[in-house]
């Protein structure tokens, strides 16, 4: 009974007014980010993508985001927008990484959370500009790459 109870407190706390709070709170700490506050909210079969990978489950879900902690020696994030309805919540956010032996990179994107029946997140889908993004920060590659970019697909 207690883990159902447990389970209801989550229910009633997964929102977008939530989620903003507590995905801010993982990343504007000095040190490396820690999302374990955040896995709770999660489903067991969370089906995670972004721009390059896909994982499914929870613990992989947990290793994905274990592996950016180690890479990074800080994350910030700044959430610009978010919006909700029923079962679907999307942010827009600026994400700054900080690495250990480059140069840090701001990614900016959008994320889709899926809430299933008993409002936990069962999918995750971000989307970003991963190369555009850290190349913008090089300096003369960037533009040499968008110049590319524009050339061949634009």
């Amino acid at each position: 009974m207690r883990g159902k109870t447990q389970r209801m407190d989550v229910k009633k706390q997964v929102n977008s007014e939530v989620i903003r709070e507590q995905w801010t709170r993982t990343y504007n700490t000095s040190g490396k980010p820690d999302w374990s506050h955040l896995f709770p909210y999660y489903h067991e079969d969370i089906l995670f993508q972004d721009s390059i990978q896909q994982v499914k489950g929870k613990a992989a879900f947990e290793e994905v985001c274990n592996r950016l902690a180690v890479r990074c020696r800080e994350l910030h994030m700044n959430i610009l927008s978010i919006a909700q309805t029923d079962h679907v919540i999307f942010m827009q956010w600026e994400m700054t990484m900080m690495f250990k032996k480059f140069p840090s990179s701001t990614l900016y994107g959008c994320t889709k959370l899926t809430l299933n029946e008993e409002l936990l997140i069962i999918e995750q889908r971000d989307y970003y500009d991963l190369w555009g993004d850290i190349f913008d920060n090089i300096p003369r590659f960037g533009k040499i790459y968008r110049k590319f970019m524009r050339r061949k697909f634009g």
